[in-house]
């Protein structure tokens, strides 16, 4: 376990990897989401405040943007390929852009929040 960078050049990397994972940023010794997009406060483990974040829509983009470039080349083959019936398509393709979805999202924001705390930004300059 680290403790959070007080001065100078923050690991870029490790800071989304760790917020990809959805733990601390800053430490990665305690969980980063409280509820499902509800960062806690504070870190339990290193005391980082996680209240500064500004994520706001990045994560949503960042899901809209990979989810189409995964699913669209996948509907094509698929329809090229299988032809199914337009009411399975239906049901088929938002079913799972919906669940996909909701599985990037806190990674994601997560990233974004790492992304965040390693490059200053907003309120994570202080420190």
């Amino acid at each position: 376990m680290n403790r959070p960078s007080t001065g100078g050049e923050r690991d870029l990397r490790g800071a989304i990897l760790r917020g990809l994972r959805m733990r601390c940023p800053a430490c990665d010794g305690a969980p980063l989401f409280r509820r499902y997009l509800k960062p806690v406060p504070h870190c339990p483990s290193c005391g980082q405040d996680w209240t500064l974040h500004q994520a706001d829509d990045m994560p949503a983009y960042l899901v809209v943007l990979i989810l189409g470039h995964l699913l669209v080349p996948i509907v094509v083959m698929v329809n090229a390929s299988y032809d199914p019936p337009l009411l399975v398509e239906m049901f088929l393709w938002p079913a799972i852009a919906l669940v996909l979805a909701l599985l990037m999202l806190q990674p994601l924001k997560g990233g974004v929040i790492g992304f965040q705390w390693a490059r200053r930004m907003h309120g994570f300059a202080r420190g």
